[in-house]
């Protein structure tokens, strides 16, 4: 090969590694030659998908043939009745993850600064560095986001900053009391995005999501998923929303057709699908307890979550109780490369996934 390709490619693309997603079943039956896996690494509903949404995603494939409705009308009408923000404010993107990256190219040139918090989704990163802006990490407060040192952190080459909450791998969250005195420091001038992909899992009381705000703050973002509480993550369905000027510079480089005719309609559907909501939540808030009391039993400490997962203290490098874990078909995450070694990522599964899971945990942790 004559031609060195990486040498070719823009310095913020040399210097990133593929994003690593949490490891398939079929890949690690196939390695393995083991049946009857579970998998709880990527945080995905273990409910299966609302009925109602793949039906409406069923239905659908009759006009396979054409290209989706670009605009996404009757999701955005949808979205708009259930939230109350105008139709025009919503950007749909092919997963939360794609808005994300929208939102860095349209504001964020080579040198300028992208802030984010130590522990907070990779993404973030991946969407900075590829665009060759500066990355501004503040160091995290008990495992989450220090809105404080966040604040004072920005500078006139500020341009955004990347917020999660709750936060993924930590699941911390903070009160919208915080989040309102948060946005107050903020020159306008910097765009805040506000990345509330697990959201609808969240009970406690002083919580609150960022749409409430979009009509105070102008340079605000919520960003949302169809991937986790609603159960299509296979269809890869997310959306923004923001003030019209923001989302029209969005839609300008959103690719024509980014999301596609079932994901349309499952998202659409399950919108209505109130029943699948509940059952999402009550299974998560349930699963919840039975890992932190089963984790406790096992005198392991854990990040108090308030998402769809937990993140354990191993009390070690975790390195060889995932292997260990794989090789009795638990498949959990590691978060090394979140500069946390010593802890795995656990997604609330259903009743006998969790126990199967503790029982493993057990296993592996005696040897």
């Amino acid at each position: 090969m004559a031609s060195d390709f990486y040498a070719l490619a823009t310095p913020g693309i040399q210097g990133l590694h593929p994003y690593q997603p949490g490891k398939p079943v079929e890949e690690l039956e196939r390695e393995l030659g083991i049946t009857n896996s579970i998998k709880l690494a990527s945080n995905e509903n273990p409910l299966g998908p609302s009925q109602q949404a793949m039906d409406a995603a069923a239905a659908s494939l009759k006009d396979a043939c054409r290209y989706p409705d670009a605009s996404g009308f009757r999701l955005k009408q949808v979205l708009s009745e259930r939230y109350g923000f105008a139709p025009e404010t919503i950007t749909l993107g092919n997963g939360s993850n794609d808005v994300l990256d929208l939102i860095g190219r349209t504001f964020v040139l080579p040198g300028d600064e992208v802030i984010y918090s130590e522990f907070s989704f990779v993404v973030y990163m991946l969407v900075a560095q590829s665009l060759g802006a500066k990355a501004v990490v503040t160091p995290a407060l008990n495992w989450g986001h220090d809105l404080d040192a966040m604040a004072a952190a920005v500078t006139d080459k500020t341009r955004v900053i990347y917020l999660a909450n709750p936060n993924n791998p930590t699941g911390t969250y903070f009160s919208a009391e915080a989040l309102s005195a948060f946005m107050a420091k903020v020159p306008e001038s910097v765009v805040v995005v506000l990345d509330e992909a697990y959201a609808e899992y969240v009970t406690e009381a002083d919580y609150g999501s960022g749409l409430k705000l979009l009509g105070e703050f102008a340079n605000l973002i919520v960003t949302r998923t169809f991937s986790k509480a609603y159960g299509l993550a296979a269809l890869r369905m997310g959306y923004a929303v923001a003030n019209a000027q923001i989302t029209d510079l969005l839609n300008r480089i959103r690719q024509p057709f980014n999301v596609n005719v079932p994901a349309l309609a499952a998202a659409t559907a399950v919108l209505d699908d109130s029943a699948y909501l509940l059952r999402s939540v009550s299974n998560n808030t349930a699963g919840m307890a039975q890992l932190e009391q089963g984790f406790a039993k096992l005198g392991l400490n854990w990040i108090p979550s308030v998402g769809n997962f937990i993140t354990v203290d191993c009390g070690q490098n975790a390195t060889s109780l995932y292997d260990a874990l794989l090789l009795e078909g638990v498949i959990v995450r590691p978060v090394a490369n979140y500069r946390m070694p010593n802890h795995l990522r656990v997604t609330i599964g259903l009743p006998d996934e969790n126990s199967r899971c503790l029982e493993a945990f057990a296993k592996v942790l005696k040897k």
